[in-house]
Formats: C-alpha cells, structure tokens, sequence
C-alpha cells in the first residue's frame, strides 16, 4: 500500500530507528514516547488490525508478539525467562481504540511504572 506510512518504512522510503527485525517483522522506536521505551512491532504485510491479521495469518501475529518479548528483553525489560522488571504490549484496534495509523502495530511500553487502567 503505497500510502500506508508503515509500509513505506517496511520499503525503506521512510527512515525508521530500527532495533530489531525478522524476516517478516520490523521493530523500531515510536517518534512520540509515552515511556523511557516505546517501540512498535509490525508485520512487514499490510494488515489493518490484530484481529485481521489473526484470521489471515494466525502464525504471523505470532511472529508479532514474539519480535515484541525479542525487544523488550534486548530493552532490559525481561528476560528470556523472566518477565522482570516487566512491560506492556498494548495493540489499538480502530479509531475508537486510538489506532492512527491503520497498519496493525504492537506498542512495547516499559520502563517506568505503567498504572492501571490504562487510558
């Protein structure tokens, strides 16, 4: 989709500050933080949101998460086997839910204390 602004960072038409990347995944650094850490995880297909994604490719969403716990153990968030000191994984679906840009995206939040509830 050449006006999705995430599928044009996926084709490099937009600089992103990457910090991980799989096959079929980028992570990179939010441009506006809620906290000290705050990366999104995306599928490099285009789908609008988690629950599209799921019913198209189950396996990918799981691909999703699994960049997401990749990052926030590269961020000092966890640890492989540990969800120490913690984070969040927050996906918005639609625009009463905040989804902006309609690319499904996976927020890692973390480093600070993250109340409850959210919003």
């Amino acid at each position: 989709m050449t006006d999705c602004l995430f599928c044009r960072m996926v084709a490099g038409e937009i600089p992103a500050d990457v910090v991980h990347e799989t096959e079929r995944t980028l992570a990179f650094r939010d441009i506006n933080p809620q906290a000290p850490t705050h990366v999104l995880v995306i599928p490099k297909d285009h789908h609008a949101t988690a629950g599209l994604l799921v019913g198209a490719d189950p396996q990918l969403l799981a691909e999703v998460v699994a960049a997401a716990h990749a990052v926030a153990v590269a961020e000092g968030l966890a640890t492989a086997e540990a969800p120490e000191p913690g984070y969040r994984l927050v996906f918005n679906s639609g625009p009463a839910a905040g989804q902006t840009v309609h690319h499904v995206h996976g927020h890692v939040l973390g480093g600070r204390d993250l109340g409850w509830p959210p919003g």
